[in-house]
């Protein structure tokens, strides 16, 4: 069986990624030493999702878009200690990303977790997840592909599912368990709180042009 080089190669240098251009949409493909299925994760922060998630699936590629620089650099150092050579890391704003960096149809998986709840009615006009964002990830998504979701507030978690729901491109599906098992620190601190974690997954339906 032939061997897989994100399990064989180490990375040098750092995984974070320098963008050439803001107004030109990135050669995903071109980022990674191997052609595999691709995740990106918005707001990535720490990395304690990606960086457990990308070590235990080296068959597929990831990157995490993250704002704060202090968080990315945390994400390299994971990243680089595990040889992750499938992992890639961009600092911008997540929303500027998924609108005018992700090419058409280049991801099979798109994670936000615990986004900014923007709790005050007035500040809802911020949330990440907005009727916008689920025609941003059909665009970004290839067929089939899915959108994992996670937050704590119950507002926001109603947000999340009534514009998905909304979305007819979309249709609601179980969180895979592998996905579901790897807890962040956010989550963890949730727990500990007695907090619940509110999770759905959204699956870009396939039409009969893209089977053929």
């Amino acid at each position: 069986m032939q061997s897989n080089p994100a399990a064989t190669t180490k990375p040098t240098g750092s995984l974070i990624q320098k963008i050439e251009s803001v107004v030109e949409r990135i050669p995903v493909e071109t980022l990674f030493p191997q052609r595999q299925p691709l995740d990106v994760e918005l707001g990535a922060g720490d990395g304690s999702f990606l960086a457990k998630y990308a070590q235990a699936n080296l068959h597929r590629n990831f990157i995490g878009v993250e704002r704060l620089l202090g968080r990315l650099r945390k994400i390299d150092r994971k990243g680089m200690r595990a040889g992750l050579t499938n992992l890639r890391l961009v600092r911008i704003e997540a929303s500027y990303f998924l609108e005018f960096l992700l090419p058409e149809q280049a991801i099979d998986a798109l994670h936000v977790y615990f986004p900014d709840p923007w709790p005050k009615r007035k500040h809802r006009k911020n949330r990440l997840i907005n009727e916008r964002f689920t025609d941003l990830a059909r665009r970004a998504l290839r067929p089939g592909g899915i959108v994992h979701l996670r937050t704590d507030d119950a507002d926001y978690y109603s947000q999340m599912v009534r514009v998905f729901d909304g979305n007819a491109a979309f249709e609601r599906i179980e969180t895979a368990p592998k996905i579901a098992s790897v807890i962040t620190d956010f989550e963890r601190n949730f727990h500990l709180r007695n907090v619940p974690t509110l999770a759905a997954s959204y699956r870009l339906k396939v039409s009969p042009t893209d089977r053929q």
